[in-house]
């Protein structure tokens, strides 16, 4: 699989491409914001397969990582997953309220990072869904159409990333039902990788804060998720 890397320095390019090609990725390296979005281009020759993922370093010398998230995120759904020395979780929220569909802080286990990109690219692809599911779920002023994957609150539509559509329709599925945390990371992000729960809780916050209701997710402390039954709300 072809995966683009974003990062401006040389040392650290080379030493994780050398790893992620032994790990059966063929590695495209972009020193800046403009090089990956000319990389993305499509290409007209056809003689190469698309991108599988991109991990995008948010300190790029001509542009912010983050306005590269969303020119990217506007011109195809490739999984990114964004790289980074910013730890805070304003920024996690910031960089998935964008699109990315992972965020890792440097420094970081390698063994982890490699989980986490085969994590994003074993997804379904988008509009994909459980035969048994029903095509539509009406949860209140909350309406989440399974097939066109799209998300509404009293009418108005709300963008969601990939992982956090996913979360939102599982809980969603079976409101008052308590999720555990392990189950909930098998099911969206699957894999059991340990450092996956801190992804999880900021989706959460994102979801709470996109769909403006703060409530609708409540955290059962020691377990995991439940979506509050809208009634109770």
């Amino acid at each position: 699989m072809r995966l683009l890397l974003v990062e401006d320095d040389d040392h650290v390019a080379a030493a994780l491409s050398a790893v992620l090609s032994k790990h059966g990725f063929e590695v495209k390296h972009a020193r800046n914001g403009e090089e990956a979005l000319q990389a993305l281009l499509p290409d007209d020759r056809c003689t190469k397969p698309p991108f599988g993922v991109v991990l995008l370093d948010l300190g790029l010398p001509d542009q912010d990582g983050y306005e590269v998230c969303g020119k990217i995120r506007k011109r195809t759904s490739i999984p990114v997953i964004m790289v980074t020395a910013r730890a805070d979780v304003r920024s996690r929220i910031h960089g998935l309220n964008l699109g990315a569909d992972d965020y890792v802080v440097k420094p970081y286990d390698t063994g982890e990072l490699i989980a986490r990109i085969h994590a994003v690219i074993r997804r379904p692809p988008p509009g994909a869904r459980p035969e048994s599911a029903e095509p539509e779920l009406r949860l209140g002023r909350v309406q989440i159409e399974l097939p066109t994957r799209r998300v509404s609150v009293d009418g108005e539509s709300v963008q969601l990333t990939r992982k956090e559509f996913d979360l939102l329709a599982l809980l969603a599925q079976r409101p008052g039902v308590v999720f555990r945390r392990e189950q909930i990371i098998s099911e969206v992000w699957r894999t059991s990788w340990e450092g996956t729960g801190r992804t999880l809780e900021v989706h959460v916050a994102s979801l709470r804060s996109k769909l403006r209701m703060p409530a609708l997710i409540e955290t059962v402390r020691g377990v995991g998720y439940r979506l509050v039954a809208p009634a109770a709300l």
